[in-house]
């Protein structure tokens, strides 16, 4: 079995939102074993009915509280051990087509998406390393924010079946990164201490004073939406 880390999402919310469907024949059980080349896949015919909410049915942050050398020893143990690459559509019949982004490699099997959340770090855009259980940990925090949004906007989750693993409906994507920014920092091309410094004032449709400094606290939050492009955050105006 797949070494992980011990979770840390929540137990779950009141009122979750159930999801009943017949699953793809490789929604059920995935398992990803992290060497440098994929592990099998398993497969089982089964209706089942999964809830966001069930994704998390772990200890609480205070029940983890006294397992940070659990958590040291198993990421030193894994050093040389990363999720970097998969390859499910060359072993999986019903997957059509892999599509491999800095982060996650995502495959279609038709109305769902099988996405996998690597260990792969990406900055600048670009990758740059990889890092033991990263991909499960920003699998599982995007569970948890999933879980806690639901009752503001549905979402596409459907399962997960492994911590590095989500399963989703298909959707049209709408192309756009809400960015909330509520201080002046940042050292990427687009970000709010970057642009400034080089001279920017409505930054996204949004005035910036003069004589501020890195790190400074905003006066109130502020949007700075940028568009998805393939290489490059591209920022965009309220009027775009």
């Amino acid at each position: 079995m797949a070494q992980s880390i011990p979770s840390l999402n929540p137990t779950p919310t009141a009122k979750p939102i159930t999801k009943t469907s017949l699953l793809p024949s490789f929604t059920t059980k995935i398992h990803l074993s992290k060497n440098k080349k994929m592990n099998c896949l398993s497969t089982s015919n089964t209706r089942t009915t999964t809830t966001i909410s069930s994704l998390n049915q772990n200890p609480s942050l205070n029940l983890l509280s006294n397992r940070r050398q659990d958590v040291v020893e198993a990421i030193e143990s894994s050093l040389s051990n990363c999720l970097s690459e998969t390859n499910l559509h060359q072993t999986v019949p019903c997957l059509k087509s892999k599509i491999r982004g800095k982060v996650r490699d995502i495959y279609d099997s038709g109305d769902y998406l099988v996405m996998v959340t690597t260990d792969r770090q990406s900055a600048f855009d670009r990758v740059l390393a990889s890092i033991p259980f990263k991909g499960q940990v920003l699998n599982e925090t995007s569970l948890w924010w999933f879980d806690k949004t639901q009752h503001i906007t549905p979402n596409a989750v459907v399962s997960s079946p492994d911590k590095n693993v989500t399963i989703a409906k298909k959707c049209s994507v709408f192309p756009v990164e809400f960015v909330v920014r509520g201080f002046v920092t940042g050292s990427t091309d687009t970000s709010l201490w970057t642009v400034y410094k080089n001279g920017v004032r409505n930054y996204c449709g949004n005035a910036l004073p003069e004589g501020m400094v890195k790190n400074e606290k905003l006066s109130a939050n502020i949007l700075t939406p940028t568009t998805k492009a393939v290489d490059h955050d591209v920022p965009v105006t309220p009027d775009e």
